[in-house]
């Protein structure tokens, strides 16, 4: 059977149910707060699957289980690094954000929470951290497009340039519609889809090449490598795979979910249901990768659309091994992950915009209304810069990825993370940190030093540099460490 009928009803119907959230969404958006940050009523049920689908962009299936299909099993790393960084960023972050944002007058952002935490008056917090948002989310927005437009091409035979206007469209639409809560409601279903996907598609790889057993025999008659998890990796990648967990720390759209939870009381819940959901998220991505190898290896014939581009991995396994109408919904999973990451970083952006740079430097007085729609407009502008970025058809998801996801978790992760610890902190060691973050990564990307991936240098300078900067500065006011002071023993109550 031709899968193009059902693979466009699927779509549709996908889509417009997306859309139909947004306008729900937008009839609940009463004022500026709720359009960036739904009004902080998120439970835990929705900020647990929200941050993961927010955090699982389109390399979660396309990018990852093709790194895995073309070198192994030993790309794994990666996983176990997210893992471990993802339950740290709950267990340290997640509560004590929920707590200082709304103590620090009721911070909406992060450059926001920033300038309060501090009472940066130069404003210089805000600008810095507000132009890094822009410049390492439209990098990161762009890996969303071109994920989005790798499906449409590929499922409808599009060009490139015609499949990333329509991969974007629906999602730039529910976003500028209904903001942070269709964001996160769509979040939530989207979620859903891809471990439904996850699950149910290696399971059914497994069968078709007869199973576990048939599989690692196949694979290692091959290339017996793919199946060595320390393959052609020494200290320093291994090391580089798992610096990926730093990053959570820094990423302003899951810490937007914490900041959004309707109590830090929520927070407990949501981190084990996150975890369980990223965990068989994660273990299923590998093994479409790896158990991927097997399938095309017994069946070379069909592969000649993933030996092309290794990241159609997914989709080509959904097309080979499922019934038209069930690959439809499948690979419906490839767009819920693509939308679910870019919808949430369109509304940063044009939070940091509106909120950060608009609000503070040209209209201090302006109306709930007037905010809102400038948000709307900024969502349009990111986009679009986004679009702009993502026309070159020899762009890759996951190197995308890797390099925004650097640069947002050494410039922030480590001003996050300390500020929420140590009162000592200042400004200027924020600042500070910010700046040798971002840096470092930038330059450690572009010259390629040691072959170790750019995070880790760059957190580990950002962190000591906040550290010293802020010893060799004068204490902070009593009146901010007095706060930071409540703010901590009201977290530690509960």
């Amino acid at each position: 059977m031709d899968h193009g009928i059902p693979l466009l009803v699927t779509f549709t119907v996908y889509i417009l149910g997306m859309i139909i959230i947004g306008f729900v969404a937008y009839r609940a958006t009463n004022n500026f707060d709720d359009y960036i940050l739904g009004g902080r009523s998120l439970g835990s049920l929705v900020t647990a699957l929200s941050a993961g689908a927010s955090d699982m962009s389109g390399w979660l299936l396309m990018g990852l289980p093709g790194a895995i299909f073309l070198s192994g099993i030993s790309e794994s790393w990666i996983a176990i690094g997210l893992i471990t960084g993802a339950y740290l960023n709950w267990k340290l972050v997640a509560g004590r954000l929920r707590v200082h944002t709304e103590a620090n007058h009721n911070s909406l952002t992060l450059p926001d929470y920033f300038t309060n935490r501090f009472e940066d008056k130069s404003r210089l917090l805000r600008i810095f951290s507000a132009v890094v948002i822009l410049i390492f989310f439209t990098v990161y927005c762009a890996s969303g497009v071109v994920a989005g437009a790798r499906l449409f091409e590929s499922t409808f035979n599009l060009s490139y340039q015609h499949a990333i206007w329509l991969g974007a469209g629906a999602t730039i639409l529910y976003t500028f519609i209904g903001g942070f809560l269709a964001v996160s409601w769509t979040d939530t279903v989207q979620a859903s889809l891809m471990i439904f996907a996850l699950l149910l598609t290696p399971v059914i790889t497994i069968f078709a090449v007869g199973g576990v057993e048939n599989s690692l025999a196949l694979i290692a008659e091959h290339n017996p490598s793919d199946i060595d998890l320390f393959q052609g990796l020494n200290f320093i990648a291994v090391i580089s795979f798992l610096g990926w967990g730093l990053g959570y720390f820094g990423q302003p759209h899951i810490l937007a979910r914490f900041m959004a939870a309707k109590s830090h009381r929520t927070i407990p819940g949501a981190r084990r249901i996150s975890m369980a959901w990223m965990i068989l998220c994660l273990g299923g991505t590998i093994a479409v990768g790896f158990f991927g190898i097997a399938f095309f290896r017994m069946h070379p014939e069909l592969g000649a659309g993933v030996m092309e581009n290794n990241e159609r991995i997914f989709i080509e396994l959904a097309m080979q091994l499922f019934n038209p109408w069930v690959a439809g919904i499948l690979m419906s999973a490839i767009l819920a992950a693509v939308m679910s990451t870019l919808s949430c970083q369109l509304l940063v952006c044009a939070s940091a915009l509106t909120e950060d740079l608009y609000k503070p430097f040209f209209r201090k007085n302006a109306s709930t209304t007037e905010l809102v729609w400038v948000g709307r407009g900024m969502v349009m502008l990111v986009a679009i810069i986004a679009i702009f970025l993502a026309m070159d058809p020899h762009n890759r998801v996951l190197s995308l990825v890797s390099y925004a996801w650097a640069g947002f978790g050494a410039s922030f992760g480590p001003v996050v993370l300390i500020s929420l610890m140590w009162s000592r902190m200042t400004r200027n060691g924020a600042l500070a940190g910010m700046l040798v973050g971002a840096i470092t990564v930038i330059l450690w990307e572009h010259y390629n030093w040691f072959t170790l991936y750019e995070i880790i240098p760059g957190f580990i300078l950002a962190s000591l540099t906040i550290v010293v900067v802020s010893l060799a500065g004068k204490t902070p006011d009593q009146k901010i460490l007095q706060r930071f002071q409540e703010a901590d023993a009201h977290y530690k109550a509960d």
